[in-house]
Formats: structure tokens, C-alpha cells, sequence
């Protein structure tokens, strides 16, 4: 049986609520619909995100790399979008909290990296289309949304814009093996999917995805990355196959299965084992 609290969350009321550009990160939307954030949340692991769902563990984490991200999207969005977001994160954007002081080194680094892009003809030429345009869909049975950063359904055509440390960084996949791009390491490709499915049953367009990315190096590297075909297969695969058990874990029908080496999972940790030093998992 779903637990209470999962329960309470899926209400008639709550189900009949429309999604919005208001409520789209809402606690309600997270649970009533499912999306690429959360779902790779769960996959990573399933422990932490059902407690960080339901209000009862918040990840350590600094948040500065989130702002950066979302103060270059801000930007591109439109100009009262960009100084809507300074006003509304003064405090952390700002030195001192004041904006009359002037605003962080990594805010200032944004700023070039908002420049190189915008300083970019091919970008210039290629960035057109609704910004932030919610889309939504069922994929596998299963209610789903998301937001696309640049539309145009004109050109078949989305973008979506990262900020990444460095490009060439190799990202370690352990269910490969091997290393692999920062777009495979974060489940860009994953996303990319999703959106051009959901795109697809919001609007009737088949649409391309490019990736359009800046490095927050100290000299900003730039490029605009294609998401190949069987990786987005191979994604979608990987939803129809973990989705079941991630919505039975969501409603309460199965318990979670913690990963046991991220931080809820150490938190909780107790010395049960002796471990042969030939045998530490690497992660």
C-alpha cells in the first residue's frame, strides 16, 4: 500500500492541478509527474531520493555551480527573466549579500561565459525559438514533464544549454567500465530523449536535439554537441526497464534500495564488516 505520505501527495486534488511555470518545481509536481532530475536522482540512488522527495534529508551540497547554471540560463531567457533572477538571489549572487557591492568572482566568470556565447555567430544564428517552454507527456505508462530551454518547432529544432567544468574531463561509468563524455556521466543523453519524446506528444514535431555548451574554465571553451541515436535508444531502454520499480518506490508498493557509499547512505552508516583492502569498491 502507498504510505501516507505518498498518499497524500497524489490526491485528486493534486492530480487535477495544472502544471505551470509557477509550480513546475513544486514538491507536488515531483510527485505526480516524473522527470529526468529525478528520475537519474533515484538512480543514483533510490534511499536518498525517496527521503530528499518527502522533506526528510536535504543533500550537503553547495549550490553556486546550480546558480551559475541557472543565472547564464536567466540571461538567455530574456532580459527581465535574467534581472528577475539577480533580484529574487541578491543574497548569494551578490558580495555581502548587497548588490550595490557588485556581484561573486563566480558570477563574474559567468559573465564571460555568457559573452563567449553571445559573441558567437553560429549561436547567434541558431538560438531562436519559445524559451522555456514546459512540455509533458506519458512515457511507459508513467506522467512526465520538462522544460525546454530553446524551441523551434519551425526548424524541428531544440537546444538546450550547459555549463560544464571542462569538456575533456573523463568521467568514470561504472557499469561500463570504461570513461565516457560529461553528457553520458550526467545523463544529458537521458534528458535529450526524454524532451524530443515529450516534444513529440505536446506538439506533433519530431525534433533534433543540440546540446550548446561553456566550459567554466578560466578561457571559456565552447561547442555544440549532437546526441547520437543509440544513446538515446539505449536511454529510453533504461527508463522502461527502471521505471516500475522507481514508481512502486514513489507509492510506497516496494522499499528503496540505498546505494550505501553517498552521503544519506553514510550517515546511517554502521561497522558491520571487515573488508579486505583487495576487495574497496572504487567509485
Amino acid at each position: 500500500m502507498p504510505t501516507k505520505k505518498a498518499s497524500s501527495k497524489t490526491s485528486t486534488i493534486l492530480r487535477n492541478q495544472k502544471l505551470s511555470q509557477s509550480n513546475y518545481y513544486s514538491n507536488d509536481q515531483d510527485w505526480l509527474t516524473q522527470s529526468k532530475s529525478w528520475f537519474w536522482k533515484f538512480e543514483q540512488c533510490e534511499a536518498e531520493a525517496l527521503a530528499e522527495l518527502k522533506g526528510d534529508w536535504e543533500p550537503q551540497q553547495d549550490d553556486t555551480p546550480l546558480l551559475v547554471g541557472n543565472y547564464l540560463h536567466s540571461y538567455f531567457e530574456s532580459p527581465e527573466a535574467h534581472q528577475k533572477f539577480i533580484e529574487e538571489h541578491a543574497d548569494k549572487l551578490c558580495k555581502y549579500g548587497h548588490p550595490d557591492k557588485g556581484i561573486k568572482k563566480a558570477y563574474q566568470d559567468a559573465d564571460k561565459m555568457i559573452h563567449a556565447l553571445e559573441s558567437d555567430q553560429t549561436f547567434k544564428q541558431i538560438y531562436h525559438g519559445d524559451k522555456e517552454v514546459i512540455v509533458t507527456g506519458t512515457i511507459f505508462g508513467v506522467k512526465w514533464r520538462g522544460k525546454i530551454d530553446c524551441l523551434d518547432l519551425e526548424h524541428h529544432m531544440f537546444y538546450d544549454l550547459k555549463t560544464v567544468d571542462d569538456f575533456h574531463k573523463k568521467h568514470w561509468a561504472p557499469n561500463q567500465r570504461a570513461p565516457v563524455s560529461f553528457a553520458e556521466a550526467r545523463g544529458y543523453d537521458m534528458q535529450m530523449a526524454v524532451y524530443k519524446e515529450l516534444i513529440k506528444q505536446t506538439f506533433g514535431v519530431e525534433c533534433t536535439p543540440l546540446i550548446i555548451a561553456v566550459s567554466k574554465q578560466k578561457v571559456p571553451d565552447k561547442g555544440i554537441f549532437s546526441i547520437p541515436d543509440y544513446l538515446m535508444d539505449y536511454r529510453m531502454e533504461q527508463i522502461k526497464s527502471d521505471q516500475p520499480h522507481i514508481q512502486a518506490v514513489k507509492e510506497g508498493r516496494e522499499k528503496p534500495v540505498p546505494c550505501g557509499h553517498c552521503d544519506y547512505c553514510r550517515s546511517y552508516k554502521v561497522l558491520n564488516d571487515v573488508i579486505d583492502i583487495d576487495q574497496i569498491t572504487f567509485y
